[in-house]
């Protein structure tokens, strides 16, 4: 796996494991990395992670599998996912502050410890029925200082508070933007969402995106014509 990181990571998401191995060899080539979720890891778990790294030439992975336990629970899953050697693995900010460093702790090697702040699909009628306080932005500061605090390496955002959070915690602070669709793409069942090249300019350090490449005719060339616009 490369050391520099790419900013795209693409999100494949999928029960058929040899469809996964066929778009991933098409667009890492072309500049991406690859998000591999729950769905994904609940079909064919630490096995399936082993026979992409080892099919698809190593390719940059980030785990999304969002940990949300007691802290002895969430460090034994992240010191057994870290061991794939994953580039980004993550769990919920709302866990807090003794959950998020029993987790950092446990992570081994160089795979780099992300916590979920809240997830892109909330607005905020959601996510006050949910039982927050209003006003999201102000929720995923507080979420991300929180993080920050606890060591981790960065947050999983929306691109809607990427000034803010940059604002709060720096430019050495990882932000990996979901929520991320090409001008003229279907928002799909994300509610803040913004273009990749409006989300690089605010201050983004990798972005997800799925479905615009994932089910374009050419992957491939939707990844670099992406990665173009950046």
């Amino acid at each position: 796996m490369s050391t520099t990181l790419p900013t795209i990571f693409c999100a494949i998401d999928t029960p058929d494991i040899d469809h996964a191995k066929n778009l991933i060899n098409q667009i890492v080539p072309a500049g991406c990395g690859v998000k591999l979720g729950l769905e994904f890891f609940n079909s064919f778990g630490p096995d399936g992670i082993q026979d992409i790294i080892d099919s698809c030439n190593n390719p940059p992975i980030f785990l999304d599998l969002k940990y949300y336990d007691i802290p002895n629970t969430v460090a034994g899953a992240v010191r057994a996912a870290s061991k794939l050697g994953v580039a980004y693995l993550n769990v919920h900010a709302s866990g807090g502050l003794d959950m998020m460093k029993a987790a950092k702790d446990a992570c081994a090697g160089d795979t780099k410890l992300l916590a979920v702040t809240i997830l892109t699909s909330f607005d905020e009628p959601s996510i006050q029925a949910a039982g927050y306080q209003a006003g999201i932005q102000d929720r995923v500061v507080q979420l991300a200082t929180l993080t920050q605090e606890a060591g981790l390496n960065g947050i999983v955002c929306s691109s809607h508070e990427i000034e803010a959070i940059r604002m709060a915690c720096g430019n050495n602070f990882v932000l990996m933007v979901p929520g991320i669709r090409p001008a003229g793409s279907s928002a799909d069942d994300q509610k803040r969402i913004m273009t990749p090249k409006e989300a690089i300019d605010k201050g983004a350090t990798h972005l997800v995106i799925g479905r615009p490449i994932t089910k374009a005719d050419n992957p491939a060339q939707a990844a670099k014509d992406i990665i173009q616009t950046l």
